[in-house]
């Protein structure tokens, strides 16, 4: 893959691969550690995709796999330390997405992950199997499960 496709596909999913990295890590070095390692992952393969949706998917993959990888190394479970949300220089529109997004990182791994990919990122279910490994029947668990505790979160903090 040449320099200039790499530098229009890194202009076009930066974000994304980073979003995913950190709902996953909730640290923002690691989340950038992780997607400087998606994109030179991507680099070395030469990969060439029939449209958007694959590179977007196998990016987010990568990610995911990379994350998991993370979490396996030493170098993680003997340095716990993750940075505040406030300080992850997320922006959002509304105070309302602010309070959503912060629920949803206060999910366990497992359950923030498939939020993001579904409500985030606009997977299926299906989709969202291949990507993180999963069936699609543990995949509609986990999203059930996790907007049950959204719910509860987001209940408690505005009342309902």
């Amino acid at each position: 893959m040449d320099a200039g496709r790499l530098a229009e596909l890194y202009d076009k999913y930066h974000n994304t691969v980073y979003r995913m990295a950190f709902s996953y890590c909730r640290n923002k070095a690691d989340a950038e550690d992780i997607m400087q390692e998606v994109f030179i992952r991507l680099f070395n393969t030469n990969a060439d995709f029939d449209d958007e949706q694959k590179e977007k998917s196998w990016l987010l993959k990568v990610t995911v796999n990379k994350c998991r990888d993370m979490f396996r190394s030493l170098r993680y479970r003997y340095s716990l330390n993750s940075v505040p949300l406030e300080e992850a220089a997320l922006t959002y529109e509304t105070p309302e997405e602010s309070e959503v997004y912060h629920a949803v990182m206060s999910l366990p791994v497992k359950y923030r992950v498939v939020i993001h990919l579904y409500y985030y990122e606009d997977y299926s279910v299906r989709e969202i199997g291949a990507i993180t490994g999963n069936n699609e029947s543990a995949v509609q668990t986990q999203l059930y499960r996790a907007r049950k505790k959204l719910k509860e979160i987001l209940g408690k903090e505005l009342g309902l």
